[in-house]
């Protein structure tokens, strides 16, 4: 089957998930980001997790349908997902901007049968590029399943994080049952292999900008360790209580 070509629609089949929790700092550039893009998204919705800030005002006075939900990335996303009317859904982090093209790559791949999930290539940004971590997140996603799943490599996975901007269509995440409801970090990783019992992982070659503030604020040698420590105890069947080393940061 070939891909339709980005075409000059409007407004996209793409729904925007934004599982948020007090992001009344990083919202203003994500309001600002959301409202360039072209086509726009069919609709946007923000699940929020109990902010105690500023955060559900803003939302709503970007035009955003705000949900409450209990607190925890998975089951804000699995919320935001039974929530979207539109066939496919991206779940977009509240510090992360997307390419003005972003919705109509996220269709095209959709297009094509094969492809179950998808995701951009992140760059982590803030009062300055972080290349070498941003190098190292976008090999481990190729290295990652070839050394800890690689009869899943053959078959198209590729481990993304959350800060790819991930999307599939709504149909096949709810037919896998969604995210892992007890996991609170790592959800991310661990829907790349139950959607990749339906189709393969693409990793799009365009540039999405997440926030650098974990690097900022642990330094760049602890905020990798950190990463890998959280990494490999999933990768070794460790899935639950991991967010004791991965504290909020805002």
């Amino acid at each position: 089957m070939t891909a339709p070509a980005i075409g000059p629609r409007t407004t996209s089949e793409v729904a925007i998930v934004i599982p948020m929790l007090d992001e009344e700092k990083a919202l203003p550039a994500t309001i600002a980001n959301i409202a360039a893009l072209y086509p726009a998204p069919a609709e946007v919705i923000a699940i929020d997790g109990g902010s105690a800030d500023g955060s559900v005002a803003l939302a709503r006075e970007a035009g955003f349908r705000v949900v409450g939900s209990a607190r925890g990335r998975a089951l804000q996303i699995n919320r935001g997902v039974e929530e979207a009317r539109a066939p496919l859904v991206l779940v977009l982090h509240a510090d992360t901007a997307l390419p003005a093209d972003a919705l109509a790559h996220a269709e095209r791949t959709l297009a094509d049968p094969r492809y179950a999930l998808g995701g951009f290539t992140a760059l982590l940004t803030g009062a300055k590029t972080r290349w070498g971590t941003s190098f190292h997140n976008w090999a481990k996603t190729y290295y990652g399943p070839i050394l800890l799943r690689p009869h899943l490599f053959l078959r198209g996975l590729r481990l993304l994080f959350g800060d790819h901007a991930m999307f599939f269509r709504r149909e096949d995440f709810r037919a896998i049952g969604g995210c892992d409801p007890d996991m609170h970090i790592m959800e991310d990783v661990d829907l790349c292999l139950k959607l990749c019992r339906i189709g393969r992982v693409k990793l799009v070659p365009r540039i999405v900008r997440t926030s650098d503030r974990r690097i900022a604020e642990w330094g760049p040698i602890k905020a990798n360790w950190i990463y890998m420590k959280c990494g490999m105890n999933w990768a070794f069947g460790r899935k639950y209580g991991l967010e004791r080393w991965y504290p909020d940061i805002r």
